[in-house]
């Protein structure tokens, strides 16, 4: 009797720890030339991370390609956690196989927000004109927007949707985890924690906002919207601007145009229509982000979504906005491969 129960038991676990079939990850290098437009000493050799799923090697069919966001200057492949649940969900029929791409967005400072912008970078560009032509001609892909989804998380989770509103056209899926700047919270920036204008003005190079909260950020979303070629070292005009006596003043004209060009809700009535194409929309946040401003933002992204008529998943969950997405049962494997698994067309045929 022992010995059966222990045969039972050692079989139960033999199949639950038989080995997964494993991918490839690749790393190649993306020589751009849209990126050499910019004024922050940007790197224009862009390396790329490329997963390329069980059996590519052999199959010789085509695959969907997932691009991913990464938030400010992350890496997604510094662990291996993504492959594995990636390949754990395939095993288990969670979701076809997939090519995974992740290129580097970092830059001097914070990271791309994924933007254009003629001092910051073309990073909007760089995607839809450089990034995808390249893995296209490099590997067995679908070159067919229904076959190719954007997926990002927190500031990558905005440039996710991003890339929906304006260029549909090459993408038909998107998923944002805890997008950030979807639209305006309960605060006005003039109010936000960790924002000094004055050292922003007065700053003369990027470490000299070095611990100043979100300083940084805003110096880039400056740098995104309101450039200034003519402005050196910085490039960019500011939301605070000396007034006839040389006393820092808020400038309305400039704080009205950042917004308008950083919060998402600002420009959806024009990218309504690019929208209403997608093949699958969703985004989730988690409501207990110590910055409440994301929540209010979201849940009122969603509904302006709805008064536009575009179709969205949209779930705000109980949690953090980083704590319940890599684990075994977080949001990329229980929600984002299955919403892959029902939006993205697999079949290259």
């Amino acid at each position: 009797m022992k010995s059966s129960v222990f045969l039972a038991v050692l079989l139960i676990w033999a199949s639950s720890t038989a080995a997964v079939a494993q991918g490839v990850l690749l790393t190649k290098t993306l020589h751009s030339t849209i990126l050499r437009d910019n004024r922050v000493g940007l790197n224009t050799d862009r390396s790329v991370k490329i997963y390329l799923p069980p059996g590519y090697q052999t199959s010789g069919k085509r695959y969907p390609v997932v691009y991913y966001l990464t938030s400010f200057n992350g890496q997604l492949f510094t662990n291996d956690r993504v492959v594995t649940l990636m390949e754990r969900g395939f095993a288990a029929g969670v979701v076809k196989d997939f090519i995974l791409v992740a290129a580097d967005y970092s830059t001097a400072v914070i990271g791309s927000i994924y933007e254009n912008s003629p001092v910051s970078g073309r990073w909007l560009d760089f995607i839809v004109n450089e990034l995808v032509p390249f893995v296209d001609s490099q590997f067995r892909t679908i070159p067919n927007r229904n076959s190719r989804a954007v997926v990002g998380d927190f500031f990558g989770g905005r440039g996710a949707l991003k890339l929906a509103m304006v260029h549909a056209e090459t993408f038909s899926v998107v998923y944002a985890l805890h997008p950030v700047a979807t639209g305006q919270g309960n605060l006005p920036w003039v109010s936000l924690d960790g924002l000094d204008f004055k050292k922003m003005y007065a700053a003369k190079s990027y470490a000299d906002l070095n611990g100043t909260g979100r300083t940084p950020i805003f110096l880039a979303v400056c740098q995104a919207f309101l450039p200034n070629l003519s402005r050196p070292p910085l490039y960019c005009d500011f939301l605070f601007e000396p007034d006839k006596n040389g006393e820092l003043v808020l400038n309305s004209d400039n704080m009205q145009k950042a917004k308008e060009g950083f919060q998402l809700e600002e420009t959806l009535p024009q990218s309504a229509a690019n929208l209403k194409t997608m093949r699958g929309i969703a985004f989730d946040w988690g409501r207990f982000d110590p910055n409440q401003d994301h929540v209010v933002a979201n849940r009122t992204f969603s509904r302006r979504l709805e008064d536009l008529g575009v179709e969205h998943e949209a779930e705000e969950y109980r949690g953090d906005p980083s704590s319940r997405v890599w684990t075994d049962d977080g949001r990329f494997y229980t929600r984002v491969l299955p919403f892959l698994a029902r939006h993205l067309v697999f079949d290259a045929n």
